[in-house]
């Protein structure tokens, strides 16, 4: 059985469409996934980079381009009435939902990723995070030191794995990146000799011919 770690946040739409999908894009192949929340504009700060909402032209494109998606994976996605928004309730839920130092369950996760991209209304509003709280009944405090704690621990350890963006899965030390990846995944997990070979290791190894300085 091959271990599967998801690195995710539910503030990206590629994270929920590549959490939805990852059943189907597994099938008949063995394996076990860990769900690991992280912040992901902590990532962002870390690596200097914005995020596809923070650049007007991209954003429009990033909404277009996920509706598409989900459209042609038969996906059900509305989008939130306000985006980006403060994702850290929700990822300190689903960090509540397990015991300390464990991680949340499929169903837990599935339920935040939808509580965001499903319906429509607004993923902070406070009514709907006691509502969903309520349905998922925490055995610990959402709030607490404890789950602040390993929230940024987790996002700590994922930085440190070499984490740059979400949803990311790893396969053994493969990272692989985006909700397209998610074909690259199978492969590896069935052996394509491809990634013993070039692509992997030496085509990643290319020097820059350009390094732009700010």
């Amino acid at each position: 059985m091959t271990h599967v770690e998801f690195w995710f946040d539910p503030v990206s739409p590629f994270a929920y469409l590549a959490f939805e999908q990852l059943p189907q894009a597994l099938e008949g192949l063995s394996y076990h996934v860990t769900y690991r929340p992280v912040l992901f504009a902590a990532l962002l700060k870390h690596h200097r980079h914005k995020g596809p909402a923070e650049i007007e032209p991209k954003r429009a494109w990033t909404y277009r381009h996920v509706a598409w998606l989900a459209h042609t994976h038969g996906i059900a996605l509305q989008l939130p009435a306000a985006h980006p928004f403060n994702p850290l309730p929700l990822l300190r839920l689903s960090l509540a939902c397990c015991a300390s130092g464990g991680t949340p369950n499929r169903r837990v996760v599935e339920a935040v990723m939808r509580h965001v991209w499903r319906g429509g209304a607004a993923a902070d509003d406070a009514e709907r995070l006691h509502a969903l709280a309520a349905e998922l009944a925490p055995v610990r405090d959402p709030q607490g030191d404890d789950v602040k704690a390993e929230l940024r621990a987790s996002t700590d350890a994922a930085v440190a794995a070499g984490v740059f963006g979400v949803p990311t899965i790893a396969v053994g030390a493969r990272l692989f990146w985006g909700f397209d990846a998610l074909p690259m995944v199978a492969a590896a997990m069935r052996g394509d000799p491809w990634f013993d070979g070039p692509g992997w290791v030496q085509d990643a190894a290319v020097r820059p011919g350009v390094v732009r300085r700010d």
